[in-house]
């Protein structure tokens, strides 16, 4: 059995991320449980764990920190693979521009910015914020969750803020909106994106199948 627990502190689609992985796991033949949580035994429990995120980063802080999710995901990062994803992504960082500068949880080094009210493209045209929609993710390391991913895939993204980081290494994708910015990134056993993979069709059930495989090493 193959149990996987995604952190349910209020904030996301749960559900979207719970079917795609049960789907993955259909595909693969595996026994799959999905958990929908923020139980921390049953979350101790599971093999692996999903960290997810969508809203404001303040609102999402304040879940993290009131029902101890914190505590949760740094104990997860300890011992097995763990997938953070949008928000979820942010919030490992140090802190974020968001709602007037937020503290997050420095799990990872670096901060979210802002792209800007005034962000145009390499021709002077102005780009929307968010940036909503499909995107192009450039490889930058090859890592056991680009499995079977084409180089420059496309996957879905709904984001105003997006993480920089000093720490190259740590970076495995990058997309482009007015400038190039991390769509994902890698440290040890956890993987995290800023893109939406349960929503991004066959790529992304692509990289959530890989993430079902993972054994947390690179």
């Amino acid at each position: 059995m193959n149990k996987i627990a995604v952190i349910d502190y209020g904030m996301g689609n749960l559900h979207s991320v719970a079917k795609a992985l049960e789907h993955v796991g259909r595909e693969l033949n595996q026994q799959v449980e999905v958990v929908v949580t923020a139980d921390g035994n049953a979350i101790a429990q599971a093999d692996r764990v999903i960290f997810p995120g969508v809203g404001a980063i303040r609102d999402c802080m304040a879940e993290i920190l009131r029902l101890d999710v914190d505590q949760i995901v740094k104990d997860a990062i300890q011992s097995k693979p763990v997938l953070a994803i949008c928000v979820g992504m942010q919030a490992l960082m140090n802190s974020s521009e968001e709602n007037g500068g937020v503290e997050c949880l420095g799990f990872l080094d670096g901060e979210v910015r802002y792209f800007g009210d005034d962000l145009r493209d390499v021709d002077g045209r102005r780009l929307k914020v968010p940036h909503m929609g499909w995107n192009q993710v450039s490889q930058t390391i090859d890592h056991p969750l680009w499995k079977d991913i084409p180089d420059n895939s496309r996957f879905y993204f709904v984001h105003s803020y997006y993480v920089q980081t000093q720490q190259g290494g740590m970076v495995t994708g990058t997309a482009n909106y007015g400038n190039d910015f991390v769509a994902s990134l890698a440290d040890n056993n956890i993987f995290a994106t800023q893109f939406h993979p349960e929503k991004s069709q066959t790529v992304g059930l692509t990289l959530l199948r890989n993430f079902l495989l993972w054994d947390g090493t690179v």
